[in-house]
């Protein structure tokens, strides 16, 4: 077995790699017609991440509606009502490469009407992309979006004030709007979110640019000389994507129970999943939840070189799929969590959380849902909705007594069984959970656990009588 100092080092090594990853998320965000999927075009074909058919498609396109260049947002435009509208409603993914970083792109709707859309597209981001039209300025959905961003704790932001070939490049506007936008993001409660909430340096990053005429995109603009800051494209190649191995505890949720009982294999027991942060070792003192249950990480097969190899290692970290194997035989199956016995999450019945109401029927008080949290899915109960969130100036709605689409909230939910949860100030991952209506499986609201950044004052809890679990 590896000694514990070989393993620190191969984890403090691995974390250095991860942090110049060659994969990034992001996701764009801003007000209607403020050019971000014309940014997205602008940077898929500067970029030569365009296919020739597809650039070919768009130009003939363009020149159907009568444009003599081509318009480069059908390249993310896809649906036919966002072409015709020339607006864009649903989240579009694209996915494309440099030499340098590999990145997966959600282009988010502007409407206020699918802010639910931006909170999917930004959820699993680390890094978000907000536009600003450099005539308009910061408007009430900049605002909106920024506080979103903020929410979600999404790591770095960028704000890309756009359109400044039609302010004569002019650098007292693009400060102005840096300044404001940056006297927001202060109000909002930090300068930054790092890997796991922890607050971090810079968490904007304000570029002026010009979608349409390519300007701070991918090439350094030679209108804008009084800027010495990097393009959109070089920032998004070397911003550092931290997973901060270090500072946050493993977190181990099963998703299937391996036993082959073959005659190769007559004793194997084995618990496969992905890890979701931290780091796991042999010989770990382990507790599995909400059992409470406790052993020793007597192995890791995680997947070999070979087709349908598997190979044993001493150590594994997120956001690798491995099996574990225990020192014990204990009662486990999906939905339980394995965490080290020294750094365990909560176990509770009653949530607290700040949810985004995703669905066209409201969520109200009394409402039976089911809450899935990792591969764990459970029975609850809508206890209270305390407050709405007014994303425009942060104030805190009392007793709306229901969460309408597009709504943010706070709310207190009774669960039939123990959840092993972090809060989303800790944890992304683990702090996260889904609102599912049991008669469909339709997804009704996106939650995070914990205080959020705008978080309500607290008041008695509501009455648990009558409740059957």
């Amino acid at each position: 077995m590896t000694s514990t100092s070989t393993s620190d080092s191969a984890a403090e090594q691995f974390a250095e790699r991860l942090s110049a990853t060659t994969l990034l998320r992001f996701a764009t965000a801003g007000s209607v017609d403020d050019g971000k999927s014309t940014l997205v075009g602008r940077l898929l074909h500067d970029s030569k991440s365009v296919l020739t058919d597809q650039l070919e498609a768009v130009e003939h396109a363009s020149r159907s509606r009568g444009q003599e260049a081509p318009d480069l947002a059908l390249l993310t435009d896809g649906l036919r009502a966002e072409r015709e509208q020339g607006i864009t409603i649903d989240v579009a993914y694209r996915y494309f490469a440099t030499p340098r970083r590999r990145f997966i792109l959600a282009d988010t709707p502007g409407h206020v009407q699918y802010t639910r859309n931006m909170v999917t597209g930004a959820s699993t981001a680390e890094l978000a992309v907000v536009l600003v039209d450099a005539r308009n300025g910061v408007v009430e959905q900049t605002r909106r979006h920024a506080a979103v961003a903020a929410l979600l704790r999404v790591p770095h932001v960028v704000l890309a004030v756009n359109k400044m070939d039609l302010v004569a490049y002019a650098e007292p506007v693009f400060a102005a709007i840096a300044e404001e936008f940056t006297a927001y993001a202060a109000s909002l409660g930090v300068p930054g979110w790092g890997s796991g909430g922890n607050p971090q340096e810079n968490w904007c990053t304000a570029i002026p640019i010009s979608a349409l005429a390519g300007d701070n995109v991918v090439e350094p603009s030679a209108h804008m000389d009084w800027y010495g800051g990097p393009t959109v494209l070089e920032y998004l190649e070397t911003v550092p994507v931290s997973h901060d191995l270090a500072n946050c505890p493993a977190r181990f949720p099963v998703q299937y129970v391996i036993r082959p009982q073959s005659a190769e294999h007559p004793d194997y027991r084995g618990y496969a999943g992905q890890i979701a942060s931290g780091v796991l070792r042999v010989g770990d003192p382990v507790t599995v939840l909400p059992s409470g249950r406790t052993s020793t990480i007597e192995g890791i097969d995680a997947l070999g070189v070979g087709v349908g190899a598997a190979t044993t290692v001493d150590i594994a970290w997120a956001p690798q799929s491995v099996t574990v194997r225990l020192a014990d035989d204990i009662d486990i199956s999906r939905g339980d969590l394995i965490a080290p016995t020294a750094h365990l999450p909560a176990t509770t019945q009653d949530v607290e959380a700040t949810v985004c109401h995703v669905a066209d029927q409201p969520l109200t008080v009394g409402r039976r849902v089911l809450l899935r949290h990792t591969t764990r899915t459970v029975k609850a109960i809508v206890q209270d909705i305390p407050s709405r969130l007014t994303l425009d100036d942060l104030s805190q709605h009392p007793a709306p007594g229901q969460l309408v689409a597009n709504d943010i909230g706070r709310v207190r939910i009774r669960t039939a069984e123990p959840l092993a949860l972090d809060s989303y100030a800790d944890s992304r991952h683990t702090g996260s959970f889904l609102l599912i209506d049991p008669a469909d499986g339709t997804t009704l609201s996106a939650g995070m656990a914990g205080d959020a950044f705008a978080g309500p004052s607290d008041t008695a809890p509501a009455d648990d009588e009558g409740w059957d679990f």
